[in-house]
């Protein structure tokens, strides 16, 4: 298991960059501020007015502002990154922080694809900086009660979401292809996979749009996928259906030998299992309230990590693999045929190594001993 650079310090707060003053950003800025494990230093963005705005709006005129991360990280002694760019923007700022000595929490995906995230992944192994990926979405405290009691369900067979949504949003995500599989989706792939202790092997896709959907690329999807230990995972999702609409998390069903437990996305899980009659997955005593949860939760296994050296759940090259099942049922979707996961990182390996223009990243990517052992040695469901 590779290991990164952890802190020295363990009791004063880690002085952080943020990258990106859009409206995520502005998340960010209050998530930061709020934390007494973390201090803001700067914030960098191309719109320097943007940034200075978006300091005033929360009363943090004082934070120094900028448009290169280099720079602005050597005047304020920054020690750590979080990047809420535009996804295209991803693989270059994060290698600008990696190779700057900078540890990166990154907004989900790692990188628009799965070549450039094995490329990210690599420059990680080079560095030894940490570069953990932030899927907000696991961070939810009835969500990790569901986990921590699905082992009552014995041997699980089949899981399924539900989403069903009807925002709109206007702008590039309007006009965006395979708009629900690429900005949304992931959210559920991974949640999947945390639940399951499993990983991807395999996902047949059908994408479609209604006739009075707003969007200009595909709205619905459903997808069935393989995992490892031979369950199936059935997501079936739409941005264009109003009237009874699920959370943002979907509403998920997980059936197992011994009976079968149902989550809407947002309450506590309810479980029936067999001749034991139906009951709730409720909080720990103190309700769970020493977790934070969302992006909050994010931060804070950020920190941890870079204080103790544990590889969070987020971290890189475990993060890929969600990102493989985008990119999976993405083609399985334009070929009509079931799509390999170890096929979709072979290639995206093959394509990584001839687009790669840093030596030392080359060198680290052409040393795997195959794509499948490599991710899963940082996996947190690694055998």
């Amino acid at each position: 298991m590779s290991t990164f650079a952890t802190l020295s310090d363990q009791s004063s707060p880690i002085r952080v960059i943020l990258i990106g003053a859009g409206l995520m950003g502005k998340k960010w800025i209050s998530v930061l501020t709020a934390s007494p494990d973390v201090e803001l230093v700067g914030l960098v963005d191309l719109n320097l007015s943007a940034a200075e705005a978006a300091l005033r709006e929360a009363g943090l005129g004082h934070i120094s502002t900028g448009t290169n991360l280099t720079e602005l990280a050597t005047v304020t002694g920054a020690q750590a990154v979080v990047n809420v760019t535009v996804p295209a923007a991803h693989h270059p700022t994060n290698m600008e922080a990696l190779f700057g000595g900078l540890p990166v929490l990154c907004e989900k995906p790692v990188a628009p694809t799965v070549s450039q995230g094995l490329s990210l992944a690599a420059a990680s192994e080079v560095t030894g900086q940490l570069l953990m990926i932030s899927q907000n979405r696991r961070y939810y405290r009835t969500l990790a009660a569901l986990k921590n009691n699905l082992h009552s369900l014995g041997e699980v067979g089949i899981v399924t979401t539900e989403f069903f949504k009807a925002p709109h949003f206007g702008g590039f995500r309007e006009e965006m292809e395979h708009v629900l599989l690429i900005d949304m989706a992931i959210h559920a792939f991974d949640v999947a996979r945390y639940l399951l202790a499993q990983e991807p092997v395999s996902v047949y896709c059908e994408e479609y749009n209604p006739s009075w959907s707003w969007y200009a690329g595909d709205a619905a999807t459903t997808a069935v996928f393989e995992f490892s230990g031979g369950a199936r995972f059935v997501f079936t999702g739409s941005w264009c259906s109003a009237g009874l609409e699920t959370s943002w998390n979907g509403n998920w069903r997980m059936s197992g030998a011994h009976g079968t437990a149902k989550w809407d996305g947002e309450n506590d899980a309810t479980f029936e299992l067999v001749d034991q009659g139906e009951r709730d997955c409720p909080l720990p005593p103190d309700g769970g309230t020493a977790s934070p949860e969302e992006i909050a939760g994010s931060l804070a296994e950020f920190v941890n990590s870079l204080r103790s050296g544990i590889v969070p759940s987020g971290e890189v090259h475990g993060n890929i693999l969600s990102l493989a099942m985008v990119e999976a049922a993405v083609q399985s979707s334009e070929r009509g045929e079931r799509v390999s996961i170890d096929r979709v990182l072979s290639a995206a390996r093959a394509t990584a190594l001839r687009e790669e223009s840093n030596p030392t990243v080359k060198a680290a990517l052409s040393a795997w001993s195959s794509d499948r052992a490599t991710l899963a040695s940082l996996s947190e469901f690694a055998a």
